[in-house]
């Protein structure tokens, strides 16, 4: 298995297929680089070298106690970046790795970058504030917390037969496999990881960050996301970053790497082959 060491001793798990323009997938909460496998499969498939990571804490990495916050996540991709020495990449992040490459080119900036592309994601600042009226209120994510803290398993089981996928919504039909690979990777991520990742991918605010994209960025969300609100995510990032290309998938969920697994790797092909250096 391929790892890179961060300057804390951190293993970084990571998967590199294909060859060509890099892409880095950077995952989503509690899961791992696995929910990333059907768009790895198709852009590698399609001329691009694209690499998925497993957040520190997560899948394969190394489960660290400390460093469960944005700015940690930033510089562990920073250092997988640099590690491989990517260059003219395409940054995707989806939900929670959305806020990690955001941080990313808040901390780091956009030498090495070439595009950015947010799925479902938590940027600008998904929990309610005075400074951000229209967030989520802080009890939904201190529920999110209770559940994690008395009996996470059933909590995964949850979301992945609810809210994740849409599956709660009259006429879904989200497979047994698809929800229960859910609850799979996440239960591979640490427990103490996962408990505080809920507070990073809530409560960081991203505006400052986005507010430093100058590369062509993507924003793709379902207007029936009842995880991360398109209102409160993509629609608000999108005007925030100055010629972002705003694609909503009517009617769907959060989890669209699986529900809209196909519609979602023809958008980022279309966008990455767009790319003109």
């Amino acid at each position: 298995m391929s790892f890179v060491t961060t300057s804390d001793g951190t293993q970084i798990y990571y998967k590199d297929w294909g060859a060509g323009r890099p892409v880095v997938l950077s995952h989503g909460w509690p899961l791992n680089s696995d929910s990333w496998e059907a768009q790895q499969l198709f852009l590698a498939g399609n001329g691009y070298r694209v690499i998925a990571h497993d957040r520190r804490g997560h899948g394969r990495s190394t489960q660290t106690w400390h460093g469960n916050e944005m700015d940690t996540y930033a510089d562990d991709l920073a250092a997988l970046i640099e590690h491989l020495d990517l260059r003219e990449v395409t940054l995707v992040g989806f939900s929670t790795g959305g806020g990690e490459i955001t941080r990313y080119i808040g901390r780091h900036g956009t030498a090495r970058v070439a595009q950015a592309v947010l799925v479902s994601a938590v940027p600008p600042l998904m929990v309610r504030r005075d400074d951000n009226p229209g967030g989520v209120p802080v009890e939904v994510f201190d529920g999110i917390r209770a559940g994690s803290a008395a009996d996470r398993s059933q909590l995964y089981r949850d979301l992945a037969d609810g809210p994740f996928f849409g599956n709660n919504r009259p006429g879904a039909d989200v497979s047994e496999g698809i929800r229960r690979a859910f609850w799979l990777q996440s239960m591979a991520a640490g427990h103490r990881n996962a408990y505080e990742s809920i507070a990073a991918f809530s409560a960081t605010d991203f505006r400052d960050d986005l507010a430093k994209f100058d590369v062509p960025t993507l924003v793709i969300h379902g207007d029936d996301d009842q995880v991360v609100p398109f209102e409160v995510g993509g629609k608000a990032s999108a005007a925030l970053v100055k010629g972002a290309e705003l694609i909503v998938y009517p009617g769907a969920p959060h989890g669209i790497t699986d529900t809209h697994k196909d519609q979602l790797g023809n958008d980022l092909l279309t966008f990455l082959n767009g790319y003109q250096a």
